[in-house]
C-alpha cells in the first residue's frame, strides 16, 4: 500500500510504503487510541453527570449502586444465615457441655454452682482493629472444635469417674451393723465353745437382737439358706470374685437372685445357729479365701487396693490377726 502525501506551499511531495505488517499495526495503534479517548470521554462524562446530577446519568448510578447494595445485602445475609446455623450448633454443644460438667462435678463431688461463679478481670484496656468477617468464622471454627474436644474430654472423664463410683459402690465398706461395736476380730483365737485355738473367718458386731443388718456393698444374693453353724445365712456377691457373707440372723428380708444395694437392709441380728448370743457374723471372701473384713471397712479413700491386696494374697496361709488364711470357711464360735 502506498501513501503519498503533497505540500502544497512547499510544492513537495513524499511517498510512504505501507506494507501488510504495517498497516495490522497502524491499525491496532489507530483503535487502541481511539478506545482510550472513547474511555476517558465516557469516564469523565459519566462522572460529570453523576455529581451534576444529570437525568439519564443520575438514573444509570442509581440502577449501579442499587444492584452493589443488592449484592452485599444479598452477601451478608448468607453469611449471617451460616454464622446463625453455627452459632446454634455451638449453642447445643455448651449445653451439652453444661450438662457434662453438672454431672462430672456431681460424680467427682464438687458443687456445680461453685464451677458457674464468673471470676473477676480487669486490666488496661489496649483496643485491638475489628475483627473481619472471615476472622470471625475461623475464630468460630476454631471455637466450635475446642468445643468438641471438651466434650470428648468431659465423656471421658464422667465415664471412668462413674466406673469408680460403681466400683466403689461394690466393695464392701459399708459397717453391716450401724453403730453396734466390734467384738471377735478376724483371726486365731479361743473357741466359746471348745476352749482351745480355733481360727474365727470374720468380724463379730455386738447388737441386740432385731438390729437392722445391712449390705455393706452393692450386689447379687447367691445364698439364703439355713446353715448349722450360720444359722440363717446370707450370701451377697459383689463380682470379681468378692463375696459378703452375714451370719446368725433372726430375720431374713431378702432371697436368692434379689439385687441388693449398698445400706439395704437385708437381715436383722440374732443368734441362730452356733452362738452364743446376739450378733452378726460378718466374713468377706476373694476368690472363696476368707479376708480381715476390716481392711475394706477401714479402707477410706483407695478403695481399689484392699480388693487387689486380698487378690494378690488369697490362697497364702496366715497364723495372724490379718491378712488371708487357708481354710475352711465354717467358723468356729
Amino acid at each position: 500500500m502506498h501513501l503519498i502525501i503533497t505540500d502544497a506551499w512547499l510544492a513537495k511531495s513524499r511517498a510512504i510504503h505501507l506494507s501488510g505488517t504495517r498497516l495490522i499495526m497502524a491499525g491496532l495503534a489507530l483503535s487502541v487510541g481511539l478506545m482510550v479517548v472513547a474511555a476517558g470521554l465516557y469516564h469523565w462524562v459519566f462522572l460529570k453527570g453523576a455529581r451534576e446530577g444529570w437525568p439519564v446519568i443520575g438514573a444509570l448510578v442509581r440502577l449501579m449502586v442499587k444492584d452493589e447494595f443488592e449484592q452485599r445485602d444479598r452477601y451478608m445475609r448468607e453469611n449471617l444465615d451460616v454464622m446463625a446455623r453455627k452459632l446454634g450448633e455451638m449453642q447445643a454443644k455448651l449445653m451439652q457441655l453444661e450438662s457434662l460438667g453438672e454431672r462430672v462435678s456431681g460424680l467427682a463431688g464438687l458443687n456445680p454452682a461453685e464451677a458457674k461463679v464468673v471470676p473477676g478481670r480487669g486490666g488496661v484496656l489496649i483496643e485491638g482493629r475489628p475483627l473481619a468477617l472471615e476472622e470471625l468464622q475461623a475464630t468460630l471454627a476454631d471455637l466450635d472444635q475446642l468445643t468438641d474436644q471438651r466434650v470428648d474430654l468431659f465423656t471421658v472423664a464422667e465415664s471412668r469417674l462413674f466406673d469408680q463410683r460403681i466400683r466403689k459402690m461394690m466393695v464392701p465398706t459399708q459397717q453391716p451393723v450401724p453403730g453396734a461395736n466390734l467384738g471377735s476380730s478376724f483371726g486365731w483365737r479361743i473357741d466359746p465353745f471348745t476352749g482351745r485355738s480355733a481360727l474365727h473367718t470374720g468380724l463379730d458386731f455386738q447388737a441386740d437382737s432385731g438390729a437392722a443388718i445391712v449390705a455393706a456393698a452393692g450386689g447379687v444374693v447367691v445364698t439364703q439358706e439355713y446353715h448349722a453353724a450360720y444359722g440363717n445365712m446370707v450370701e451377697i456377691d459383689h463380682g470379681n470374685n468378692l463375696v459378703t457373707r452375714y451370719a446368725h440372723a433372726s430375720r431374713v428380708f431378702v432371697q436368692k437372685g434379689d439385687l441388693v444395694k449398698r445400706g439395704q437392709k437385708i437381715a436383722n441380728v440374732g443368734t441362730t445357729g452356733r452362738s452364743t448370743g446376739p450378733h452378726l457374723h460378718f466374713e468377706v471372701l476373694v476368690q472363696g479365701v476368707p479376708q480381715d473384713p476390716q481392711q475394706f471397712l477401714m479402707a477410706g479413700q483407695n478403695l481399689s487396693d484392699p480388693v487387689a491386696d486380698a487378690g494378690k494374697h488369697a490362697g497364702h496361709a496366715g497364723h495372724g490377726g490379718a491378712g488371708a488364711i487357708r481354710a475352711s470357711p465354717a467358723p468356729r464360735r
